[in-house]
């Protein structure tokens, strides 16, 4: 137990750390990779806290980070954008959006939530400590395992769902993986699961990338020659998601079984 008590809180600054790092290559504007590494520090730290958040030292650091989520996701969703316009050699569909990109920089920057999430974090450790000194953190090992097979009931049965909904089980997937990366000895997922996890992670995410951009081209008629090509994609992702979402549905079924 105290292994853990003393492992979170390393873990925390660790994060902390590289979103300090982040802020400041985003501040450079020429880094094309410090927002994409901002989010993945962002959600090690929301996996990390997710399952904690009925302790209430971590309730209010939960929300602010997932705040920074909320904010930084649409201008993650552009970045990508703009990126397959570029390799595409779509220049002046790319370039119209390139001030749209580094005025959403400027935002994230002066933005509440990243103030106040960096700010938390500050105070956190300290929290931390206090809440053990009191008592607070007895039982984390169970508190994480119920959690985390809580997640993992949610997936099984969401997946033998014959009407199952793309977007929720995107999330249900990530959930689950970023979890057990974050508690790999607390998980009780074999390494073929985990695999599957992140095979079926990305083709979802690859369906819902194409997804996004035919509704945006419905609205931004300079992306109207994408569509063809991006409806031909967003189907081949459909059926690379449905073989690796069937894939997990049986692994599940033995494991279980």
């Amino acid at each position: 137990m105290q292994g853990l008590i003393d492992e979170v809180p390393r873990h925390v600054l660790r994060i902390q750390m590289r979103l300090f790092a982040c802020r400041e290559r985003l501040r450079v504007t020429t880094d094309d990779e410090a927002l994409h590494d901002l989010r993945i520090a962002l959600r090690q730290l929301r996996s990390l806290l997710r399952p904690l958040s009925s302790v209430a030292v971590c309730e209010g650091l939960q929300q602010r980070a997932a705040e920074l989520g909320r904010l930084t996701g649409p201008l993650r969703d552009l970045e990508v954008l703009l990126s397959y316009l570029q390799q595409q050699g779509l220049d002046s569909a790319a370039q119209s959006r390139q001030p749209l990109l580094q005025q959403g920089y400027l935002q994230l920057l002066d933005s509440t939530p990243l103030a106040h999430l960096l700010s938390a974090l500050d105070d956190w450790p300290q929290q931390w400590r206090q809440a053990a000194s009191s008592g607070q953190l007895r039982g984390l090992h169970k508190l994480i395992r119920q959690r985390l097979r809580k997640d993992r009931k949610q997936l099984a049965k969401a997946l033998l769902d014959p009407a199952h909904d793309r977007h929720r089980l995107r999330l249900l997937v990530k959930r689950l993986r970023y979890a057990a990366e974050a508690y790999p000895q607390l998980a009780e997922l074999s390494g073929r699961m985990r695999l599957q996890l992140k095979q079926a992670q990305s083709a979802l995410g690859d369906w819902h990338d194409h997804w996004q951009w035919l509704l945006r081209a419905e609205a931004e008629a300079d992306l109207q020659p994408c569509v063809p090509v991006w409806r031909e994609a967003m189907q081949s992702a459909e059926q690379q998601a449905d073989l690796a979402l069937q894939a997990l549905t049986a692994s599940f079924a033995r494991s279980s079984g």
